[in-house]
């Protein structure tokens, strides 16, 4: 049994020589790539509005909130009871809308994130894929995934040819910082 088990180790190994030696791999860094596509500066700016507009609305709420429990503090002294819990309930609701607001304000800018980058990484994958079956790849590795600890000479990086397939131009290079907004849409 233990040399049925060694020889089929064995058959196995060579099978997995063979196969890896036919194998042709490529890299790309996502990314780099996704980072140079227009579509990608257009997904970052309606983001960007939005979350302005988002905080606009968010400041005149605070800003509300802050007239009306200044005015309290002032004046809760010399409310009735009756005055002073309308106006604590009043102030409690306010926060809480406050909290609601700023909750789905975040919801809503992960929603829209995800709606505006999604399109952008599928175009993108969809070029990598492309270039893949015409070049005859078996694998191409994301290097901005992480997990690629050596990289051969044997593996060809096809930034410079997703670049040329999506009409980026060749001297155009990476931003120097990614915008914050897109980091969640890659996973």
């Amino acid at each position: 049994m233990k040399n049925v088990t060694k020889f089929l180790a064995l058959v196995m190994v060579l099978f997995a020589t063979q196969s890896f030696a036919q194998t042709k791999l490529g890299h790309i860094n996502m990314q780099e790539l996704v980072a140079l596509m227009p579509e990608r500066d257009s997904a970052v700016i309606k983001l960007e509005n939005y979350a302005k507009e988002l905080e606009e609305t968010m400041q005149g709420m605070q800003q509300e909130f802050n007239t009306k429990l200044q005015t309290y503090q002032q004046k809760n002294a010399t409310w009735t009871a009756a005055i002073l819990e309308a106006k604590t309930k009043e102030l409690e609701e306010m926060q809480q809308r406050l909290q609601m607001f700023n909750q789905n304000a975040q919801q809503e800018m992960a929603q829209l994130q995800q709606s505006l980058f999604a399109p952008v990484y599928e175009k993108a994958s969809k070029a990598v894929e492309k270039l893949g079956t015409e070049g005859g790849f078996t694998y191409i590795l994301d290097l901005s995934a992480g997990g690629i600890i050596f990289k051969g000479a044997s593996s060809t990086d096809l930034l410079p040819d997703a670049k040329k397939e999506l009409g980026i131009p060749a001297s155009k290079t990476k931003p120097t910082q990614l915008g914050n907004q897109e980091q969640g849409a890659a996973e």
